[in-house]
């Protein structure tokens, strides 16, 4: 059935991308579909008006009617005294619609279903690249909002419409990715242009597949590039919006290779396929500074509507050849996983009863494929769809939804009492070892599970509700099931706009930091300095950074962010030293690192260029680290954490005692510093045990030669404490709070 599906795909694409206008290609896909899949009867609307028929007139059918149909709502048309099963698919874009086939032979199946859809999606694609360009040509006419001037406005008409007959035409895409980052370079009057886009295998990370103005030697440091460290054009993806960075130098979102390429102005905007976000086409000038003028922004917006057509075309046919099954693991496929839950919902609704799904994430996938490979990975994924399978009922359907996702389908339930039983099994079951060539591997996974009735929802509503139950059980530690609750919903909105603030807040330098200094106990002088960062938002105001931190982490927010903190703080501290003279001791200043920016290959030379550009010597830095992110390390972190150590940099553990307290990464990790965490000294002046527990901290600190910082010292009594049991230097509230630059600056240099 997927040859055939195949082919009549093909047979469709032939019959619709060549038509010379709208309604030609109309009626060739009414034509075509209704052949393919044996109808007598075939009506095609757009915009709720009648368009094209086969075997029937305009006037025979409402819209109405054939909107229910192609919603699902309506299995059985009658037509001129005869019976017609029927089935449709919607188009989209910039003219809704829907394509209806109705037949007096069997009922369509689910396949059937599918393929309709495809064809739709073919349908929908060329329609809009007509759209496109008679869109161009009537404004090229009316001198338009894309251009200054008539010459200019036919010139992007030109670049486009040769880029609509290569689409038209099904040449080889690259020839059509490398044409479109070509024009957009010429048109915009640039010398640089990139097109990314994510890997399918790991779409956290993109690669380069076009470019132009790129020097040889950047080129092979493009590929497989995390988003979070890609600068504007993974803001641009991560964002799913319109980037622009008119002094690219002193952005806090520059990758430091490109900045050294001498680049000076970017403009980068996401590209999607199929409405999803899958990659971003950039811009950019060597030149000097640009402002990104409305017209250069909407120029490059077309383009990228561009590659987002030839990406969606040419993926479409490819994507039919797995149209009813995974290729990988035999479950059924997304567009047949749709398809059946369309089916489901219909066919409760007339029987009063509900449809529930679950969402199903492997835990841990990721490790598991980046340890042992692609094809472990691979071998793992077809032993859980086994597993999967196993613990359904006869009618409910498993879909391998992509990557490590999972879904399935429960038909004709009355309430979640039927679903729960089957996420446990599920869950029980994949928690058992795997065997993967010869060695075993322990995976978990998280399950959002999804209940509605029939009446009045849709199958996308119950998907999208089972993805956020499973998104809350990874939220509340994985290997466990979550129950879709409205509130849900709420949360996640919530945090959506919370990530598109902070997105925005990094482009529009919306940080800021504060300064806590560092207190030598026994002389009260001011040795050191940590910068805090506070996010300033524009309507919330200070954001503490609890409140916004792990979000960023998650993101990959905190990689920039984390930069232009380094940058920012080595920078205000060598000031400060300057300020301060060659009779005294310079200050240091402390800056927290997180597990994600030390994952970052490149952030020891980001620590040395920090150092170099503000003139601050490597031994006045001190870079913060966690207990746990020693505890959870990877191979590669102590070899990141020596390259920096190297530099000259002083290394602390912060928060140190609050539970993953180890002799042996004080031996194994080249730390200088501990720093006491503030719940052990909250208590120093009136728990016997917290202070003996604290002196004993301090006593391995200079057995082991490491300074000791208390932190939260907030009365004098902790304060003779500490400095009684020889604690080197504190921190707290008692010395002083969080400082803005400018009262710092006060505390540092008294107004006389």
């Amino acid at each position: 059935m997927g040859m055939l599906a195949t082919q009549q795909l093909t047979e469709f694409l032939s019959a619709v991308a060549d038509r010379p206008d709208g309604p030609a290609a109309q009626y060739a896909a009414v034509e075509c579909a209704a052949r393919a899949l044996e109808a007598e009867v075939a009506v095609l609307i757009i915009d709720e008006r009648v368009v094209a028929t086969v075997g029937v007139t305009a006037d025979q059918v409402g819209p109405a009617v054939l909107t229910e149909i192609a919603a699902g709502r309506r299995s059985i048309l009658q037509l001129a005294g005869n019976a017609y099963a029927v089935t449709g698919a919607t188009l989209g874009g910039q003219a809704p619609g829907a394509l209806v086939l109705g037949r007096t032979g069997p009922d369509f199946t689910d396949q059937d279903v599918c393929l309709l859809r495809g064809m739709a999606r073919v349908l929908e694609l060329s329609l809009q690249a007509l759209h496109v360009i008679e869109s161009e040509r009537r404004q090229a006419r009316e001198n338009g909002k894309l251009a200054d001037s008539l010459q200019e406005r036919q010139r992007l008409f030109e670049h486009l419409t040769r880029i609509q007959r290569l689409i038209a035409r099904r040449a080889p895409l690259q020839q059509i990715l490398d044409g479109i980052t070509a024009s957009a370079a010429e048109l915009l009057d640039l010398e640089m242009a990139s097109l990314n886009l994510l890997e399918r295998d790991d779409p956290t990370v993109g690669s380069m597949v076009s470019s132009v103005g790129f020097s040889p030697d950047v080129l092979p440091r493009m590929k497989r590039v995390p988003l979070h460290s890609a600068g504007v054009a993974g803001l641009a993806v991560l964002g799913d919006e319109l980037i622009m960075v008119e002094d690219y130098a002193n952005s806090p979102i520059a990758i430091p290779e490109v900045v050294r390429s001498s680049m000076k102005a970017v403009m980068a905007v996401p590209v999607h396929e199929n409405g999803e976000v899958v990659g971003c086409l950039t811009v950019g000038t060597y030149r000097g500074p640009r402002e990104w003028d409305k017209p250069a922004q909407d120029i490059l917006r077309a383009f990228a509507e561009h590659v987002s057509l030839a990406l969606t075309d040419a993926r479409t046919l490819e994507a039919m050849n797995e149209a009813f099954h995974d290729s990988l693991t035999g479950l059924a496929s997304r567009a047949l996983f749709q398809a059946r839950m369309d089916r489901a919902f219909a066919t409760a609704e007339q029987e009063s009863a509900g449809v529930a799904m679950l969402f199903v994430d492997l835990d841990r996938f990721k490790v598991v494929n980046d340890s042992l490979g692609h094809a472990a990975g691979d071998d793992l994924l077809v032993a859980a769809a086994e597993r999967i399978k196993k613990c359904l009922r006869s009618a409910d359907m498993a879909a391998r939804l992509g990557g490590d996702e999972f879904a399935v389908l429960l038909p004709m339930v009355h309430g979640l009492e039927e679903a729960v039983p089957v996420a446990r099994r599920i869950l029980e079951a994949i928690r058992e070892p795997f065997e993967i060539n010869g060695k075993e591997a322990y995976v978990s996974c998280s399950v959002g599970v999804a209940h509605s009735v029939a009446a009045g929802h849709t199958g996308q509503e119950l998907m999208v509700s089972a993805d956020l139950a499973m998104y809350q059980a990874k939220k509340q530690g994985k290997d466990r099931y979550e129950i879709f609750e409205p509130a849900m919903q709420a949360v996640f909105q919530a945090g959506l706009q919370m990530e598109a603030d902070l997105r925005r807040a990094v482009v529009r330098h919306e940080f800021e930091l504060r300064y806590q200094p560092i207190v030598h106990l026994k002389t009260g002088e001011t040795t050191g300095l940590e910068a805090l960062v506070r996010w300033q938002h524009p309507e919330r105001g200070i954001i503490p950074p609890l409140d916004f931190i792990p979000l960023a982490e998650e993101t990959g927010m905190i990689v920039p962010i984390g930069e232009w903190v380094l940058r920012e703080a080595c920078r205000q501290a060598a000031r400060w030293n300057e300020r301060r003279g060659e009779g005294k001791r310079p200050l240091t200043v402390s800056v927290n690192l997180s597990a994600v920016q030390l994952d970052q290959a490149d952030l020891p030379e980001v620590v040395a260029s920090a150092l170099s550009n503000s003139g601050l010597p490597a031994t006045s830095l001190v870079i913060e680290l966690t207990e746990s992110l020693l505890v959870d390390h990877r191979p590669s972190t102590l070899h990141q954490l020596e390259k920096i150590k190297s530099l000259g940099v002083r290394l602390a553990i912060d928060d140190f005692g609050t539970g993953y307290s180890s002799l042996a990464y004080l031996r194994r990790f080249p730390i200088d510093i501990i720093k006491i965490d503030k719940s052990f000294v909250d208590d120093v002046g009136d728990v016997p045990a917290a202070a003996a527990l604290t002196l004993g901290i301090i006593q391995l600190g200079q057995a082991l030669h490491l300074s000791t910082i208390a932190e939260g010292i907030e009365d004098a009594d902790q304060l003779s404490e500490l400095t009684d049991g020889n604690c080197e230097l504190g921190q707290g509230y008692y010395f002083a709070e969080p400082l803005n630059e400018a009262d710092m600056g006060e505390l540092l240099f008294p107004s006389s």
